[in-house]
């Protein structure tokens, strides 16, 4: 089967030990980053499988329909990026394990590092070194402060262990499934979503995209948090109501923001004000990127191909298609 991968920026999947899997089948590693539909069509024309890395590359109609030869996509994770209809439309299986049942520590721990890098002022601290300074200012410790996670799933309970570990207050709220676990776990929960956003020191997102959930965080919230406060997301930008994250920061309420995850990826604007702000710290959506992460990730995708190819498909997103 000729096998194309996409956006692998460093190189990296051929050196993964589950890229084994594949050792039967024709692979092309794409290293650059294109979303221009007639190079991606010129690309493609002999794949017959086409492996994701999350969202990176936006699959639709156009492109789909000059990919005649296309039969599976695999990947990991949700997909908004993907036309599920127009590929059921064209014959194309779209299988995703969404590993509902194990977090990614990996999202976890970055979102935990962007924590402390925020509070802490370290991207500042050592810009100041790095340009013939000391101590650029004082930063705040966690202790005793309030932890607000918004969504209480896979990522965000594993956030709530951290910030207990920190010896920080933990409030949850996420829907009422999720805040009755929240209280199992022995967590408090708040009593209203403006009460929640009044409350934390460090307010940190953790929901999957959907329909409901976009721009969930309204202007009005934001505007409710302390000037000293820290919103931090590394879940999806579009879990914030379009432009109010960047007008909120600039009223100075919250007074911080530590970010993985943009509007427009990649973020490539270096006069971008999420870029230029100095009480913003920034990462270019590496939550999920580790080469520990990446073995689990990539050990489900090449499976799916490896079980297509065997005429059993796994995890398909699209299940109409196959029956068909």
């Amino acid at each position: 089967m000729k096998i194309s991968i996409l956006d692998d920026y460093f190189d990296t999947v051929r050196t993964l030990r589950c890229f084994e899997q594949l050792s039967a089948h024709d692979v092309t590693v794409w290293n650059d980053h294109v979303q221009d539909v007639d190079l991606l069509a010129e690309r493609l024309r002999e794949c017959q499988a086409l492996v994701l890395i999350r969202e990176r590359t936006e699959i639709r109609a156009p492109l789909l329909e000059r990919l005649p030869k296309l039969e599976l996509i695999s990947q990991r994770s949700v997909y908004p990026h993907i036309d599920i209809d127009a590929c059921t439309r064209l014959g194309v299986v779209v299988s995703s394990n969404l590993h509902a049942d194990t977090p990614s520590y990996a999202a976890a721990e970055l979102t935990w590092a962007l924590v402390l890098a925020a509070v802490r002022q370290i991207p500042q601290q050592v810009a100041s070194m790095k340009t013939g300074g000391w101590q650029m200012g004082v930063g705040s410790t966690l202790r005793g402060k309030t932890l607000g996670v918004y969504g209480y799933g896979r990522i965000g309970s594993v956030i709530a262990g951290y910030g207990r570990a920190f010896g920080m207050d933990v409030v949850v709220w996420a829907r009422e499934e999720s805040l009755a676990r929240a209280r199992a776990d022995g967590y408090r929960t708040a009593e209203t979503k403006q009460a929640f956003f009044e409350s934390g020191d460090v307010v940190s997102l953790h929901m999957r995209l959907v329909d409901a959930t976009r721009g969930i965080v309204r202007a009005e919230d934001l505007a409710r948090m302390r000037p000293t406060s820290l919103l931090v997301n590394t879940s999806r930008a579009g879990l914030i109501e379009p432009d109010a994250l960047v007008a909120a920061l600039r009223a100075g309420r919250p007074g911080m923001a530590a970010l993985d995850v943009y509007e427009h990826e990649p973020l490539a604007d270096v006069s971008d004000p999420l870029l230029t702000m100095e009480n913003v710290v920034c990462t270019p959506h590496i939550g999920y990127v580790s080469r520990d992460e990446w073995e689990l990730q990539f050990s489900d995708v090449f499976a799916q191909i490896v079980a297509y190819g065997a005429g059993s498909p796994i995890n398909v997103v699209n299940a109409g298609v196959v029956r068909r």
